[in-house]
């Protein structure tokens, strides 16, 4: 390929790119104007990080899954009781949070790690795409609302890399990076289960043992978090966040929660017509249920011809689907991205999930209409603050390019398989350049 040619070949994603990169600069800018992030980030501009501390709070004490009720396995209090400062958790986590230099410094250590592993893969991938979608992973809104909540996934994510990515081939550390990750967050489970769709029934297994092996390990090292206790407080967590419906909507994967819409304890109806939240009610299950059916038909496909594709794609149909059927997070999508971002910018429908993946990461929103305003303190900024949220274009969008993602490469993974079998052969699996 001449330069000519593969600089029109790379320019679509270096424009992507430079517009992640753009979204990231004006986000920065309008922090330093307002004192606070805008939406899609969390609008307690106080609560910065404390996904990470309040968790790390009860790791240094008593009453994880009795008192917290916490749906977390033992391995993220274990791993946090390891990286914190116990004498900064004898008040409350706030507190915390401005004592304990240790965790704040392995926050920042475990996101400088994410971006240096992701351009690794990528590069090992395509060194020539590299550049790009490392930039727009390591600046996208998905990996930045995630250091802003100070979420685990900030843990999980190197292990998921080498796990799933082009990184590391020794089977070893695969499938004990899969455990960890299952460990850390079990919805992770999804993308590993592409192993049974490719009939590679020993790495499933050694990966199963050494998940429920991980497990044991740390629940006798927490002295807690059974099967029981973990099933009870989640169904106490279904049923606390089904109140929480703007929480819910303000950083979906999924649009379930706007079937919530209706008992919303903020009057969005004021701001929403009667007859969108109609059309809502009916097409938000139509495309749930036919996403996951053109996901299970793309599923059942690979099985007949299981090297037709990679093992991350399908990873990302499967855990594309769990997403599009219920939201675990928005900062969940540094997952789906990460698998995306590693496939090949060579047929429509890895090319349109590409572009989707992109525009997933921009950072900030569109706003439709103003909720709430309130006035309160900016932990980032160390200032009064007055911030403004509401309805925004992102609500709509995000969830139907997730759900076109999972649409494009199901599609591309039943043409490649139906020809696989035409020609009573697989066609070569996608492997590292």
């Amino acid at each position: 390929m001449t330069p000519a040619a593969r600089f029109f070949r790379l320019l679509p994603e270096m424009t992507l790119a430079f517009a992640v990169l753009a979204s990231a600069v004006c986000t920065v800018l309008f922090f330093r104007l307002t004192g606070y992030l805008p939406q899609p980030f969390v609008f307690d501009t106080n609560d910065t990080f404390m996904d990470w501390f309040n968790t790390a709070y009860w790791a240094n004490n008593q009453g994880i899954y009795d008192v917290w009720r916490s749906i977390y396995p033992p391995l993220s209090f274990a791993f946090l009781d390891m990286f914190s400062l116990q004498g900064c958790y004898l008040q409350s986590p706030f507190h915390a949070r401005d004592c304990d230099w240790l965790a704040r410094a392995t926050i920042m250590g475990c996101y400088v790690l994410n971006v240096v592993l992701a351009w690794r893969c990528f590069h090992r991938m395509d060194q020539h795409t590299a550049t790009m979608r490392g930039l727009a992973f390591g600046l996208g809104l998905p990996l930045l609302f995630t250091l802003e909540r100070g979420n685990l996934i900030l843990v999980a994510l190197p292990f998921f890399m080498i796990a799933h990515g082009p990184l590391i081939r020794s089977g070893p550390w695969r499938w004990l990076s899969a455990a960890v990750t299952i460990n850390f967050k079990p919805y992770l489970v999804m993308p590993v289960l592409a192993l049974a769709v490719q009939r590679d029934w020993r790495r499933l297994e050694l990966a199963g043992i050494a998940t429920i092996a991980l497990y044991l390990v740390t629940l006798a090292l927490v002295g807690g978090g059974g099967p029981m206790e973990l099933a009870s407080n989640t169904a106490h967590w279904v049923v606390f966040q089904g109140a929480q419906v703007w929480n819910e909507i303000n950083y979906s994967t999924s649009y379930a929660p706007f079937l919530a819409l209706r008992t919303a304890q903020i009057p969005l109806l004021q701001f929403v017509p009667s007859r969108l939240v109609e059309t809502i009610e009916w097409l938000v299950p139509l495309a749930i249920r036919c996403t996951q059916a053109i996901a299970l038909a793309a599923l059942a496909a690979s099985g007949l011809q299981p090297k037709a594709v990679s093992a991350a794609r399908l990873s990302a149909i499967m855990l594309g689907a769990y997403l599009v059927t219920q939201s675990p997070g928005g900062y969940t999508q540094v997952f789906l991205i990460f698998l995306i971002f590693l496939e090949p910018w060579d047929r429509p429908g890895p090319i349109v999930a590409i572009v989707c993946g992109y525009l997933l990461c921009i950072v900030g929103d569109i706003p439709l209409a103003q909720i709430l305003q309130l006035t309160t303190t900016s932990w980032l900024s160390e200032r009064t603050v007055n911030p403004a949220f509401g309805l925004t274009l992102g609500h709509f969008v995000r969830p139907g390019l997730i759900v076109l993602i999972v649409w494009m490469l199901s599609c591309d993974t039943l043409v490649r398989a139906i020809r696989a079998h035409r020609l009573r052969a697989p066609l070569p699996r996608l492997t590292p350049a």
